[in-house]
C-alpha cells in the first residue's frame, strides 16, 4: 500500500524542527530512519499530514562517555553503529547494549534505524526501551520550552505512547551508570522478528554476590515494565530461578494468535532465568 499525501520539512536544526512542529501542530510527526513510522503509513495506520525530516542533524548522531562514567547517545545514532562500537565507547561496562543490537531486525534495518526513533516510538516490545528501563536511563527532549530530563520509568505510558510531547524532539539517551553484569534476552517466532516477550536483567554484584538488581519484561503489557516482586527476590538473596519464577507469577499478559497468556508467562520464567545467568556470567 501507498501513505495517504503528507508534506514533507526538512530541519537544519533541533531547534528549527521544534518550531516546525509547533507550527504544524498535531498532524506532524518527526521522522528519522522511518523504519516504525513509515510502515505505518503504508499501511495507513499512520496519516500524518506533515512529516519533519531530522535525520541530516548530524549532532544528534555522537555517542561518548563523559569523565563520570555515564554514556550519552545520540537520539539518530543508529543501532548498527552501537552493534559496531567504532569508537570503543562501550567497553565491557555497556556491552549489553552492543550485544542486544543482534535481536533487532535484521541487518539493513539496524543500519537505518536510530536508537531515538525507537524510544520515541514507544513499543512494548522494543529492545532500547527495555535497555532504557533496566539500566534506569535518562532522555533528553528539545522543545520551544526549552529542555527537559526523563528518567525512563516516567516516559513510557501505554501503546505506542509516551510522555513526549507533540512538539519536543528526543536528542540524547544517558545511561548514568555503568551495567557490566546485565544481559537482554528475548524470544520471537523467527529471527528478525518482533519479540513475543522479551526480558533484560541487570544485576548489581559486590565481591562475587548478587545484592539486587533490576528485571524489565516486554510483551507482557501496554508497555515497557519493572517487575518489583522479581527484583526484591534478588535483592533477598533468592534464587535466580525463584525470581523467574515470581516474575512470571506476578504479570498478566494477553493472549492473541502467536500465543496464549499462559505461554508467555511461560516464556517470561525461561527469558529472566536466562538472563540473570547470562548477566552473572559477564
Amino acid at each position: 500500500m501507498k501513505p495517504a499525501p503528507f508534506g514533507y520539512h526538512r530541519a537544519r536544526d533541533v531547534d528549527g524542527a521544534a518550531r516546525l512542529l509547533a507550527e504544524l501542530g498535531d498532524d506532524a510527526k518527526v521522522i528519522a530512519g522511518g523504519q516504525s513510522l513509515v510502515a505505518m503509513m503504508n499501511f495507513r495506520l499512520a496519516r500524518p499530514r506533515h512529516l519533519v525530516d531530522i535525520a541530516g542533524l548530524h549532532e544528534l548522531k555522537r555517542m561518548h562517555r563523559d569523565p563520570s562514567g555515564a554514556l550519552h547517545i545520540g537520539a539518530l545514532t543508529t543501532h548498527h553503529t552501537v552493534e559496531t562500537d567504532p569508537e570503543g565507547q562501550l567497553g565491557a561496562h555497556f556491552a549489553v547494549l552492543r550485544e542486544a543490537m543482534r535481536w533487532i531486525g535484521h541487518l539493513p534495518i539496524r543500519t537505518r534505524g536510530t536508537v531515538g526513533g525507537s524510544i520515541a516510538h514507544a513499543d512494548a516490545t522494543a529492545e532500547w526501551c527495555l535497555l532504557s528501563l533496566a539500566l534506569e536511563a535518562e532522555f533528553v527532549a528539545r522543545g520551544p520550552r526549552g529542555e527537559r530530563r526523563i528518567a525512563a520509568g516516567d516516559f513510557f505510558l501505554g501503546y505506542y505512547t509516551s510522555v513526549l510531547e507533540p512538539d519536543e524532539i528526543l536528542v540524547e539517551i544517558v545511561f548514568p551508570r555503568p551495567a557490566p553484569h546485565a544481559a537482554l534476552t528475548e524470544f520471537a517466532e523467527r529471527q528478525g522478528d518482533f519479540a513475543l516477550v522479551s526480558a533484560t536483567v541487570n544485576l548489581d554484584i559486590a565481591e562475587g554476590a548478587v545484592r539486587g538488581g533490576r528485571v524489565a519484561l516486554g510483551g507482557v503489557a501496554a508497555s515497557v515494565i519493572r517487575v518489583p516482586q522479581a527484583e526484591a527476590v534478588l535483592a533477598d538473596g533468592g534464587s535466580f530461578a525463584d525470581c523467574a519464577a515470581v516474575a512470571a507469577d506476578a504479570v498478566d499478559p494477553p493472549g492473541d494468535e502467536s500465543g496464549s497468556a499462559q505461554y508467555r508467562k511461560q516464556l517470561v520464567r525461561t527469558l529472566v532465568l536466562r538472563a540473570c545467568e547470562e548477566a552473572m556470567s559477564r
